[in-house]
This record gives structure tokens, sequence and C-alpha cells, in this order.
């Protein structure tokens, strides 16, 4: 049974989705910082930085935005390694100038919101980018005639010059349904640019924050129902789910975080140390660049062979690392510490255990292999970027 829930603790929205009773993830935010990622402004340049081929923008938030040269550029097809010769920033835009961008990355500490005028909208089986002349399946999806078939279906509906990904969960939908979902997507596109902007900067389209996306990502992702505590919030998630035509089931039920004792589950994600089951323990950190997560064998004695007991730890540490990951949506590089192990086999063990817990991650994650210094290295792009790691740091 998987269930999304949405509750409200502390002024703050809980979007929690639940497997066979267990909270596997687990995002929030609040009205007062809700996510900008994904909205689109025209905004207005404010200085042009020549040597480092950047300008910072001015979309009307708390903080200027930045753009790199990069991001400006025409989009070229990533499956031709294609490459454009870079031109100089200030050819291309200048101080005062309107811009319709697109937020990419959220504000980071002291760093703004990242841009790009490579604009795209997430729908429920394609992203469409209206200024990008090319199509591509998600890597997720392996059959080549499905992956085809998706192409010529996508290729069909698409005007001339745009572009889309198309992405896992369109995988074995009919074509009426993705050519619907792409019609309305295109109209919402012609919708944005209609939109009459006397002032600048200003916002012209708004993504719907970390509750549309988390709904929108999940649908078709086997998703038996949606509980909601607060009846405030039925309207909301019933637009959401009339705009992508999905029918999945909608409950109310107030006692809802009593039900799996999911507030002990939720406070549970705000530890910096997590036991485990033997008595071991991992902590986990974050400092300015990565995040340092630590294994330690704690209470646990294991057998009379040492390698042999602190590889049983690891490979449980390595469950439990990649299930934190995915709950905490942990993105960045990720530099783990497992206890020192002597034979090659037993560290092939523990990677091949992260790896396999690793594929129930909706997003990639890229496992390298141990380092000289004994360190694991993953990487991994965060699923919703508004996260308080605070908590647990």
């Amino acid at each position: 049974m998987k269930e999304l829930v949405i509750c409200n603790i502390n002024n703050r929205k809980i979007i929690a989705l639940i497997e066979d009773e267990e909270l596997v993830e687990k995002y929030e935010e609040d009205e007062e910082n809700k996510s900008i990622e994904g909205n689109i402004y025209v905004g207005k340049v404010q200085n042009v930085l020549t040597g480092l081929q950047s300008a910072f923008v001015n979309i009307g938030e708390k903080r200027n935005a930045f753009i790199h040269v990069k991001d400006i550029l025409p989009k070229v097809d990533i499956t031709k390694n294609e490459k454009v010769e870079e031109q100089s920033i200030n050819k291309l835009i200048k101080p005062g100038d309107p811009l319709i961008v697109e937020v990419k990355k959220e504000a980071v500490d002291k760093k703004g919101p990242r841009l790009s005028t490579h604009i795209s909208l997430t729908s429920r089986f394609v992203v469409f980018m209206p200024n990008a002349d090319f199509v591509t399946v998600s890597q997720k999806i392996e059959d080549e005639p499905e992956k085809e078939r998706l192409k010529q279906i996508v290729k069909k509906y698409l005007p001339e010059g745009t572009g889309a990904i198309i992405r896992t969960v369109a995988e074995n939908h009919s074509e009426e349904e993705i050519k619907n979902d792409i019609l309305k997507t295109i109209e919402k596109w012609k919708n944005i640019k209609l939109k009459k902007v006397e002032k600048f900067p200003q916002k012209i389209y708004d993504k719907g924050g970390v509750l549309k996306k988390t709904i929108v990502d999940l649908v078709d992702n086997n998703l038996d129902k949606i509980i909601i505590e607060d009846e405030n919030d039925f309207e909301t998630i019933k637009s959401i789910l009339e705009e992508i035509d999905s029918k999945i089931k909608l409950e109310i039920d107030s006692e809802i975080l009593q039900k799996y004792s999911l507030e002990k589950q939720l406070k549970a994600t705000e530890n910096k140390k997590v036991w485990l089951k033997s008595g071991a323990f991992i902590t986990i950190d974050k400092t300015e660049a990565l995040i340092a997560v630590d294994v330690n064998s704690g209470k646990f004695i294991g057998k009379n062979d040492a390698e042999e007991t602190i590889t049983s730890v690891n490979i449980e540490a390595a469950r439990e690392i990649a299930k934190q990951i995915r709950l905490r949506d942990i993105s960045g590089i990720i530099v783990i510490d497992f206890i020192d192990m002597h034979k090659e086999e037993n560290k092939k063990a523990v990677i091949q255990e992260i790896v396999k817990c690793s594929k129930k991650d909706r997003s990639k994650v890229q496992v390298e292999e141990f380092t000289k210094l004994n360190l694991m290295e993953i990487t991994r792009k965060h699923i919703n970027s508004k996260k308080k790691f605070d908590k647990w740091t």
C-alpha cells in the first residue's frame, strides 16, 4: 500500500509518502517560504559581470537571482553532444533589459536563486521545452521499442521548434493520454506568453510549490490514495488532480498523524543520529560543500571474526543510508565513512547493497567505488529543494 499524506504541523505543510506503513519520503513548505523553483518571471537585469560571464537579475523576490551565459545561449540537443560557441554576455543582455526566466535552483544560504532562459513546463508525461528543438526519453525507460514509440507520439504533437523530455511515467500509456497531456501543456505555455506585463519584474507563472510537484510526480507511481488532514486542502488538491486527469482516491482523515505512528516517524527525520537494529548507528552532517555520513559500530559486538562483524554492520548501514538519503531528500555530494574493511569482496558487497537499495529512489543516485582512504562517494539530485537541514546537522 502506497499513500501520500498531507497534513499541517506548526504552520508547515508536511507532505509524506508512506509505503506499507513506513515513512519513505518527506517534504515540507510554508506559505511565507514557499518554493519558487519552476516559477517563471519577467525579470529585470540589474548588473552584468562580463568577467564572470554572468549577471544578476531582479525577479521581485527577496534576493536578486543569478544567471550564467550558458543559461542564456540556445539550448542544444544533449543527446548529440552538440556544442555552441559562447558569446560575451554583454552582447546578449545589458542592465535594465527585461528577461523571461525560469528559476532552476532555489536560493541557498547566501546565494540567490539560479535562473535560465531555457524554459521547461513539467506535466504528467513530459517536460515541455518551448525553446529547445529535440525530444529525448528518460534513462529509466530501457525498452528500446517503447522509447521509439513514445518519441514518435510526442514528435507528432509538438509544435515545430519546440522540444520535450519524456518522463518515466509515460511508459506504456496510450497515445491519447499522452496527446491530451501535451496539448494541455502547450496551451498553458500560450497563456503564459499572452500575459500582459506592464511593469517588471513580474511573476507570470507559479508552478505550485512542493505540494503540486509531489502530487504530479507520484500519481502514476503506483500511488493508491491521497489522505489529507485538513478539509481546507481538499479543493486545492482536487483541482491539481483534475488538471492532470488523475482519478486517484482522495480521503479526509483528521487523525492521520496518529496512524502508523506518523508523528513519531516524522520527528525521527530531524535527528542527526540514526540507530540501527543491531545497536550500531550512523550520523549525518551537512557541511558547506557536502554531506558527511559516518558509520559507527556502537553497541554492536557481533561475532568473533572482526572482518565479518564489520561487514555485517556496514551492509546494515548501507540499507539505512539509502533509506535516509531518499527520506530526507539529501542531494549533492555525499561522502560515507564506513568502518574499514580489508577484503575486496566485502567492499563490493557493501557497494552492491547500497546500489540495490537506491533503486527505490525516484531520483538518480550515482554510487562510486571506495576511495584509497576507504570512503564511498555518492551523488544525487534533489527531488524537492525546500528542505530544512538545520534540524539534523
